[in-house]
């Protein structure tokens, strides 16, 4: 029997709630050959939609490509990965991934290796080089793919963002954009986990991935539709819970995806038969436990100061931080340093700024931090 609740991957089938919506636009475009980009906070569930969408719309004649280059730090390592993975995903069996990186590759060393991966048996390594393969043939390997096939392909790349962290960035993304701007039988869906870095890629008017595409900004799953799930989830696992403490887990955990399904899981397993208050505390405890070592982590080389403006925050103050109550209460030093500590919060991706004023990234952490650092 299946888990009732998954989190810390991408969730499918039944597991998979609502995003009714951006389901069926993402779909559109992958059908008609629009290019998408997802924008959204941490947990959302941007890797699960994208993969939804993708069981939705493979078919003989469109091949969805998918690869996550979190762990390429240079550009020759993301054209191997963006090479590979297409071969791999257009090949329909195994023997023929070989042919077909030498029949659109020139000076390649295919072979196929085990996989590091624990969902993956094999992959393709190509030994792609700059003494052999310019960029501009490695980017125009779908579109070269889609022609000969007659089919039309979509490449969904995850953690799109290393692309801004790479040396020499604005020169690659420049490549990047020039030759896939052209391409009339390949789309692109590219999304990330570092919602600063996505949205500076994006939304700069002087970033060569200005207006590439369909933009979406993922919102949250509204608390009705959570509380819907986690109901008929307790009864598949032959237990209860009620509205009220359905939507008190939403309301901790502000309704984050990958949240409400951990702190469901951990409150579900508390429970006996029917959850309480004391289930759901235990249950919070549980997930709290989980998820401090990377807190205090984060927390680690922050300094007196910082650590002083995230007190504030916790403390309901979200604007003013210059006002002479706030700085003397929390020891922010002086007027003209609070710029310098926003921005090194914001880098670490631990405050967000809205047009409300400053506030926590992460639910949890607000929640941790509040317990242990207050």
């Amino acid at each position: 029997m299946s888990r009732p609740f998954i989190y810390g991957m991408s969730v499918e089938g039944e597991l998979f709630t609502d995003r009714e919506l951006e389901t069926k636009r993402l779909q559109l475009n992958f059908e008609h050959g629009v290019n998408s980009i997802l924008i959204s906070p941490r947990r959302m569930g941007k890797t699960s939609l994208v993969k939804k969408v993708k069981s939705l719309t493979e078919s003989k004649t469109l091949k969805v490509v998918y690869m996550d280059i979190y762990k390429c730090r240079t550009e020759y390592e993301f054209y191997e990965k963006f090479a590979s993975s297409v071969i791999q995903a257009t090949s329909t069996k195994m023997e023929r991934m070989v042919a077909n990186a030498k029949e659109f590759l020139m000076g390649v060393s295919p072979k196929i290796v085990v996989s590091p991966e624990p969902t993956t048996e094999f992959s393709l390594s190509l030994g792609v080089n700059p003494r052999v393969n310019v960029p501009e043939e490695i980017l125009d390997l779908p579109e070269k793919i889609a022609r000969k096939r007659g089919i039309q392909i979509v490449v969904c790349i995850d953690e799109f963002q290393q692309i801004g962290e790479m040396p020499d960035s604005l020169t690659i993304q420049k490549t990047i954009r020039s030759v896939w701007q052209h391409h009339q039988h390949t789309s692109y869906c590219l999304f990330g986990s570092k919602q600063h870095l996505m949205s500076n890629l994006f939304y700069s008017r002087n970033m060569p991935f200005y207006q590439f595409g369909d933009m979406f900004f993922l919102r949250k799953i509204p608390t009705e539709k959570w509380v819907s799930f986690i109901l008929s989830r307790f009864e598949v696992a032959g237990k209860s819970i009620s509205e009220g403490l359905a939507g008190k887990i939403c309301s901790t955990v502000e309704n984050y995806s990958a949240y409400v399904q951990q702190l469901a899981w951990n409150v579900l397993t508390a429970t006996e038969m029917e959850a309480t208050e004391q289930n759901f505390r235990e249950g919070l405890e549980a997930t709290l436990a989980q998820v401090a070592p990377l807190f205090v982590e984060q927390t680690a080389n922050l300094s007196s100061l910082q650590l002083n403006l995230i007190r504030s925050i916790c403390s309901g103050y979200h604007n003013d931080f210059g006002k002479h109550e706030v700085t003397s209460r929390f020891n922010l030093g002086t007027r003209s340093n609070l710029p310098k500590l926003k921005k090194a919060l914001k880098e670490r991706e631990i405050i967000e700024e809205t047009e409300s004023g400053l506030f926590l990234s992460d639910p949890l952490f607000a929640v941790w931090f509040k317990n242990n650092m207050m």
